[in-house]
């Protein structure tokens, strides 16, 4: 069951089919798994008391082109008629929020956890359905086009200048709200001081539509046709008939939305669609746009002029969304900016480590709030003086503080050796090589990282044993000290191919001593786009840099040796004493990416010679970690 698609961090009263979940799972005498080890050390206890009393206001609001956005304000109850506020502004294409029948309705609402959060904490919410969606009229070509970015100005704009605001603003939002919020940022509106951009995309090509250059087929299918649904005013068919029964659609900003709002985004375009016909990074769109024009990383100028302060956050499991954090975080380098990278998956609602998996414990309304007090009230939170890079080491289960990103380490290096193993003895002679026939039904499961873009709440990686069966797998012996990896492994591989393309996976992964296979990271990369060195002032220190250029693409030469050196996603993992590293080599991930070629069964070699000496290179730190509280 989906439960949401990137909804924005008061998901809850925005779609709640959360509760749709419980109920089933009450029905099944079904008990919550126990809370990740996860939360915040740097963290005051809150106290536990009522939900404050929330004055809730629903407007049409004109942008300069006369489209009309449905637009919900958040304040205190009981405040004196003179009383300003600062306001946080949130922009959604997945309904502000939802119209419940009886007797949900009659109940009285919750207006979730982040409005009530920021309500009693002194501050306006202002949440806002995107042009083309909800009940806000409009069309839209493709997510984030020209007239959407200018909107979220409009918006701010609108918000100062009305009688409860005190002209400071902040922004956020998770996944796609994240990217309109940084969007924002880059217009640098009066009265934006922070904005939080959170498991939110930085490069639309890289990050979620062609990860290392292979598209990402499941959510190619899956994201557009969820969103047809609600343009439509519909729940999406597979969230079942009770989430029917309890939602009538999108809440309306009068008595009804006029059916002409739903007429006006039938014309609406997807974005996935129009980059699937592609296979480069600089693809032009009909109307002259490209994948950088819609992504943050093509607008790094105004957001650099802008001055703003960041807080980008992501987890080890957030699909690709661990590299655009970092990458924005490291190519943007403004005064004041965080990262913030945890053991969860999408949206931060699960933790991920193997020895700590469940419900997040990290309280997220807490630090979105030191933040934010901080830089937009000017208020001594204690945020300003903690490190600014924050991440959390799986299995250790421990949160460390770092000056920068990645921390130092020493690259590591683990050689492909005879017999299928890892060593660190790099390869002095001989003409060793490894025969690999690609297996097109190899797979990660329907509980992975990708799966958790479309399904927040879902998180599992099997023991990858049995799919390791199929794979071209390495091992090392069992480790005589625990060995921490913390930030981007690289692979170095040389292979001839009897194709002129091809997918290739590689996974770093834990062999437990018995022999349980947990997954570690994973990453891919396009043969086609092999070429390195052609990186540009958003480069991540220490990873293979590629255009993704259609001027940079060069087929493989069947039969003959080709380089393939790229990053795994980052991570920070502690391997324990008596496991041993393994390295598995892929060609296909059917659950998730297109399969190249379209056609045929590649032989790979894989070679591990003097000559060619593949290996896997794991960053370890050098030094002890910063503590990641208040200094």
């Amino acid at each position: 069951m989906v439960i949401d698609m990137h909804a924005p961090s008061h998901r809850r009263n925005a779609l709640p089919f959360l509760l749709t979940f419980l109920l089933a799972a009450f029905a099944l005498g079904c008990s919550n798994p126990p809370p990740a080890n996860d939360a915040a050390p740097w963290h005051e206890p809150r106290a536990e008391g009522d939900a404050p009393e929330v004055v809730l206001t629903s407007h049409y609001v004109a942008m300069q082109d006369g489209v009309q956005l449905a637009v919900d304000v958040y304040r205190p109850a009981g405040l004196a008629p003179d009383s300003r506020l600062p306001t946080l502004v949130q922009q959604t294409r997945y309904w502000r929020a939802a119209d419940m029948r009886p007797p949900i309705s009659w109940l009285g609402e919750s207006h979730g956890e982040q409005i009530e959060a920021f309500v009693a904490a002194g501050w306006a919410v202002v949440s806002a359905d995107i042009r083309g969606t909800g009940a806000s009229y409009g069309t839209r070509p493709y997510p984030w086009a020209r007239d959407e970015i200018r909107d979220g100005g409009d918006l701010a704009a609108w918000v100062v200048a009305q009688s409860w605001s005190d002209g400071r603003l902040a922004t956020d939002g998770i996944s796609y709200s994240g990217t309109a919020a940084e969007f924002l940022a880059t217009q640098a509106p009066e009265g934006l001081a922070a904005a939080s951009p959170r498991f939110s995309l930085f490069d639309a090509f890289l990050d979620i539509a062609f990860p290392g250059g292979v598209q990402l087929a499941n959510f190619a299918v899956a994201w557009p046709a969820f969103n047809q649904a609600l343009d439509a005013n519909r729940l999406p068919a597979d969230l079942g008939w009770l989430a029917g029964m309890l939602v009538r659609g999108v809440r309306p900003v009068e008595a009804r939305v006029p059916l002409e709002v739903f007429r006006q985004h039938e014309a609406n375009g997807d974005l996935v669609a129009l980059m699937a016909q592609g296979l480069y990074r600089d693809q032009v769109f009909p109307d002259g746009n490209t994948s950088a024009g819609v992504s943050p990383i093509g607008h790094r100028a105004s957001l650099r002029a802008s001055g703003l302060p960041l807080y980008s956050w992501s987890g080890w499991f957030d699909g690709a969304y661990s590299r655009s954090a970092i990458q924005r975080h490291v190519s943007l380098g403004k005064p004041g900016s965080r990262l913030i990278l945890g053991p969860w998956g999408h949206a931060g609602e699960i933790s991920g480590s193997p020895t700590s998996p469940g419900p997040t414990s990290f309280d997220a309304q807490q630090e979105l709030l030191r933040f934010f007090d901080h830089h937009v009230r000017g208020l001594a939170t204690g945020i300003e003086t903690q490190p600014p890079v924050l991440y959390y080491t799986m299995v250790e289960d421990r949160w460390k503080g770092a000056e920068s990103w990645p921390p130092a380490a020493r690259r590591e290096a683990w050689h492909l050796g005879e017999g299928r193993v890892l060593r660190r003895e790099r390869v002095s002679a001989g003409a060793g090589s490894d025969e690999y026939r690609v297996d097109f039904d190899a797979r990660t499961g329907t509980g992975s990282r990708w799966d958790a873009l479309l399904e927040p709440q879902v998180l599992d990686y099997p023991d990858r044993g049995g799919e390791d069966e199929k794979l071209l797998t390495y091992t090392a012996a069992p480790l005589d000290a625990a060995l921490e990896v913390t930030g981007h492994p690289v692979v170095e591989l040389f292979i001839a191919s009897t194709a002129e393309d091809g997918a290739f996976f590689a996974y770093l992964e834990d062999v437990a001593p018995d022999g349980r296979v947990t997954l570690v990271t994973e990453g891919v990369l396009r043969g086609l786009h092999r070429q390195v060195g052609l990186g540009d002032d958003t480069s991540i220190p220490g990873i293979p840099a590629r255009s993704y250029a259609e001027a940079d693409a060069r087929p493989l030469a069947p039969g003959r040796v080709a380089e393939l050196r790229f990053d795994l996603l980052p991570v920070s993992y502690l391997f324990r004493t008596g496991h041993s590293i393994r390295l598995a080599l892929a060609g296909a991930d059917a659950d998730h990416f297109a399969r190249i070629p379209a056609e045929g069964e590649p032989v790979w070699t894989v070679f591990r010679n003097a000559a060619h000496p593949s290996r896997l290179i794991l960053p370890v730190p050098t030094h002890e970690a910063l503590a990641p509280g208040p200094r």
